[in-house]
């Protein structure tokens, strides 16, 4: 176990034996016992202890539900002309914004399912073994006969940053309320859902019922995909945890421009009022927004070496969904977390970085940091 941190270490130790004694534990990992004690405190502020004798969360999945698909990357070699060919560099990986945050999780150690459609293709195939062999559960895929799976082919410029993108997302409209009706016995039971906005309205007002009707048993996280698919989010948000979205989706939900403080402030106040509890805007280099304590809450980017920008919003996501799996409540704690995971995929060639582990998100919540810049004042005013 060289490769993981004494923290995963004692962790492991503590799943094998939930009684066994901070004595025992620091002479099986050659540490202070005030070290072992600083270790089980982080755990249970992380949620993955609860406490005496070292009590295990449930290891119910996180159910993810939306698209998987085959993504396509083409980097142009220099400055992009628009009218004419332009010499480019080809990279081809597995994509889709749930099945993204779906390999994040289970490469950051959590238990997790993809509920998705792909076609009866060699790429459907392809997307059906990588997401086993990542750990992701795919009993629940929807595998339709004389179907294309869907693709995502994004431009990119010389410095990676997207230029344009085309989606043939049309499979996932399959997914309707009957279909995840007649996998309720595999969805059961999950301990967070996480859908894409890839999903038929119909379903994502399904999902929001059942949410309100469960009473947050399985708290619901929704993730938008585009502004052309906001028009699918129900007006009802009734029942929905948090919804994570950019800036250019927020303005399209609320219906005008935000240029201010006061603007964005304002547009996730009508979202709550819409029913969510939480709202998470995400702005690229500007960092993130989110709803705190009846305001809104600033937080910068951290610093990346961009490699490629793909995949790092869906990374955010996944790491926001990963501190709420794991009992924490603290959304400015989850949106650091995510920050950190998408400064890593930022660095990373890869839609999702390969290197990543149980512990890639340990510290944030010891790091030194300047409490995040809150607008409630600018609000009320």
């Amino acid at each position: 176990m060289s490769d993981v941190s004494k923290k995963e270490q004692l962790y492991q130790l503590i799943c094998a034996d939930p009684f066994i004694s901070q004595q025992d534990l620091a002479a099986r990992l050659r540490l202070s016992r005030s070290a072992v004690a600083g270790h089980v405190a982080g755990l249970i502020r992380d949620g993955r202890l609860l406490g005496r004798a070292y009590v295990i969360p449930s290891l119910r999945p996180i159910a993810c539900i939306g698209a998987a698909n085959l993504d396509r990357k083409l980097r142009s070699l220099a400055t992009l002309t628009m009218g004419t060919s332009n010499p480019a560099r080809q990279d081809e990986s597995f994509g889709g914004v749930a099945r993204n945050i779906a390999e994040n999780l289970a490469r950051l150690g959590a238990p997790v399912s993809l509920t998705t459609a792909i076609g009866d293709d060699a790429s459907g195939r392809a997307l059906l073994a990588h997401a086993e062999a990542a750990g992701i559960d795919m009993r629940h895929t929807l595998k339709l006969d004389n179907a294309c799976s869907g693709t995502y082919t994004a431009v990119l410029d010389e410095h990676g940053e997207m230029m344009l993108a085309l989606a043939d997302m049309a499979l996932y409209d399959l997914i309707t309320p009957d279909v995840l009706a007649n996998r309720q016995p595999r969805r059961a039971a999950p301990a967070l859902i996480v859908a894409d906005l890839n999903l038929p309205r119909e379903t994502l007002a399904m999902l929001l019922a059942e949410s309100r009707r469960e009473q947050a048993q399985a708290p619901l996280v929704m993730v938008a995909v585009s502004q052309p698919k906001m028009a699918r989010l129900p007006i009802d948000l009734r029942g929905l945890r948090v919804l994570i979205l950019n800036q250019g989706e927020l303005e399209t939900r609320v219906g005008a421009p935000l240029r201010t403080d006061a603007d964005f402030a304002a547009a996730c106040a009508a979202v709550q009022e819409q029913g969510a509890q939480d709202v998470i805007v995400t702005r690229g280099a500007a960092g993130v927004l989110f709803t705190h304590a009846g305001g809104v809450r600033h937080l910068a980017a951290r610093d990346a070496d961009v490699v490629d920008v793909t995949g790092a919003g869906d990374a955010f996501a996944a790491a926001v969904c990963w501190s709420l799996f794991h009992g924490s409540d603290d959304l400015e704690l989850a949106c650091r977390r995510g920050l950190k995971l998408s400064a890593i995929t930022l660095g990373c060639a890869a839609t999702v970085c390969p290197w990543l582990r149980a512990d890639s998100l340990d510290g944030i919540d010891d790091e030194a940091h300047t409490p995040g810049t809150d607008f409630n004042t600018l609000y009320q005013e």
